[in-house]
C-alpha cells in the first residue's frame, strides 16, 4: 500500500513538471561563458545568444548586468545554456533552458554547420538551433512560478497539493566592491568576482533560498536571511556566518 502511495505522488509531481512552459517565466539570464568556451563571450556567443533571445521575444540579461527590481525573483527567470555536441567536421549546438532549480524546461533542436571557421560555424549553428526556439512564439503569460509538492493525508486515503510561493532572492548591492556574480552550472551556480575568478561553488537544494556552498575547500551553506545572503559553516565546533553579496 505504501509503495502505491509513493508511486502516485511521483506521478503527480511529474505531471506538474511536464506542464511547465517557457511562457511561465518573465526573462532569461545568459552566462558570459559556456562550458566549451575558453574565455568570456568567445566568438561572441553570449552576444549572439542575447540577440537571438530578443528576436524570439524574450527579455534577456547577462549574469553581470544590472537587472531591474521587477526581475529580482530568480525563480521567475529562465537560465539559458548553449551546449556543444561532438561531430566530425560538423559543429553542432543546441540551446537549453532551465529553471532556478536546474530542471530543464525546454531543449532546442540541434543546429549544424560545416563551416571551418569557428566564428562562422558557431553563428550558423546557433542561429539554426534558435529556429525551433522561435517556433515557440514565446509570450510571458503572467503566471507566478511556484514550487509544488505533494503530501499524504493522515488517513492515507487522499493526496493533497501544497503550493508554496518562491522566496524572492535578496537584492544585490551593485556598489559593493566584493560583489560576486552567479553563473549557472549543471548542478547549481559558481560565484565569480570581477577578475573573473571562481570564489564559491553552489549546489542546489530543494529550497531556492538555500544552497550547499563550497569555498576554499570549506563546505557549508549559503542562505538567504533578512534580504541578504550568508555563507555559514562550522569552524572549531562554532558556527561562522559570513555575509556575501551575490547578484543572480
Amino acid at each position: 500500500m505504501m509503495k502505491i502511495k509513493f508511486l502516485l505522488i511521483a506521478l503527480l509531481i511529474s505531471v506538474i513538471g511536464f506542464s511547465q512552459s517557457v511562457n511561465d517565466f518573465k526573462a532569461v539570464i545568459i552566462p558570459l561563458k559556456y562550458e566549451f568556451m575558453k574565455t568570456e563571450n568567445q566568438y561572441r556567443l553570449a552576444t549572439m545568444t542575447k540577440s537571438n533571445l530578443i528576436k524570439a521575444g524574450f527579455t534577456a540579461f547577462y549574469t553581470n548586468e544590472d537587472i531591474p527590481a521587477e526581475y529580482s525573483d530568480r525563480c521567475q527567470l529562465l537560465y539559458v545554456d548553449v551546449k556543444k555536441e561532438s561531430g566530425f567536421l560538423v559543429t553542432k549546438l543546441f540551446v537549453e533552458f532551465k529553471d532556478c532549480f536546474g530542471k530543464v524546461v525546454y531543449t532546442s533542436e540541434i543546429g549544424k554547420s560545416k563551416e571551418k571557421e569557428y566564428d562562422v560555424a558557431y553563428k550558423e549553428s546557433l542561429d539554426l538551433a534558435f529556429v525551433s526556439v522561435n517556433k515557440l512564439h514565446y509570450k510571458y503569460n503572467g503566471n507566478t512560478v511556484a514550487t509544488s509538492s505533494r503530501i499524504i493525508s493522515p488517513s492515507a486515503a487522499a493526496v493533497q497539493t501544497v503550493t508554496a510561493t518562491t522566496t524572492a532572492a535578496p537584492v544585490a548591492d551593485l556598489s559593493d566592491p566584493n560583489l560576486l556574480f552567479a553563473q549557472p552550472t549543471e548542478n547549481g551556480y559558481q560565484l565569480i568576482d570581477k577578475t573573473p575568478k571562481v570564489v564559491m561553488k553552489l549546489l542546489k537544494t530543494s529550497r531556492p533560498d538555500s544552497f550547499i556552498a563550497i569555498k576554499d575547500g570549506i563546505q557549508g551553506s549559503l542562505n538567504a536571511k533578512d534580504n541578504q545572503w550568508f555563507f555559514e559553516y562550522y569552524q572549531n565546533d562554532k558556527l561562522v556566518s559570513e555575509k556575501v553579496s551575490v547578484k543572480f
